[in-house]
């Protein structure tokens, strides 16, 4: 419940006008040419990402991820997400060798499918909740390393893994070769609104289940 609150003070917050907000969508079925699943010919749809939202709130001081995938997180398969942030410095770019040499990042989050989350030793707020996932990132939890004018502008994507080892266990990038910041462009507005629309659809969701449990 505490991380609902959380999220869902958060997402007011947003509403209330004091943030920048962003989201891209990823196409469904557009696993790597380089990716090998587990089990030959079977792609888990959890491991396929189809829209990333990053907001920035000036009052909270934090970072709100929302991500859907092309099927519901399965906890009892494989996998787990990194989240590669680029706070101005973009100095670590290794997936040259799978096509995708413009995905840069200086510090990353690991969120597991059950919505342990973590970055740089600190502990995260996550939810996962059928194909969505939320993690908030107090920017406190960040080090500015380049010169990038705020939090607003720093560089995201995000990448589902059915391992951690090889860069052929990586299943997709959202965006494709590219990062973004949560800064939006105005065409961005109507593809943001629709993502955390979705997310608030997530989380009314899991209100209900829990309620339904108590």
């Amino acid at each position: 419940m505490r991380k609902l609150l959380l999220c869902a003070g958060v997402v007011f917050a947003l509403a209330a006008g004091s943030a920048s907000a962003r989201t891209v969508a990823d196409p469904t079925g557009d696993f790597l040419p380089s990716f090998v699943p587990l089990v030959p010919g079977v792609f888990d749809p959890d491991l396929d990402v189809t829209s990333l939202s990053v907001a920035y709130d000036k009052v909270a001081n934090a970072f709100l991820i929302g991500a859907t995938f092309a099927g519901n997180v399965d906890p009892s398969k494989p996998g787990l997400y990194v989240l590669g942030i680029d706070t101005g410095l973009g100095a670590i770019h290794p997936f040259g060798g799978i096509g995708e040499p413009d995905v840069r990042f200086d510090q990353v989050a690991v969120i597991q499918k059950n919505g342990l989350a973590t970055l740089s030793g600190h502990t995260l707020t996550a939810t996962v909740s059928g194909d969505s996932l939320m993690l908030l990132i107090p920017n406190q939890f960040l080090i500015p390393t380049g010169s990038k004018p705020g939090p607003q502008h720093y560089g995201f994507n995000l990448w589902p893994r059915n391992g951690l080892g090889n860069n052929n266990q990586i299943a997709d990038f959202a965006p494709q070769n590219a990062v973004f910041a949560a800064a939006p462009e105005p065409a961005s507005w109507a593809l943001m609104l629709a993502g955390f629309g979705g997310l608030g659809a997530a989380l009314r969701r899991r209100r209900a289940m829990a309620a339904a449990m108590a």
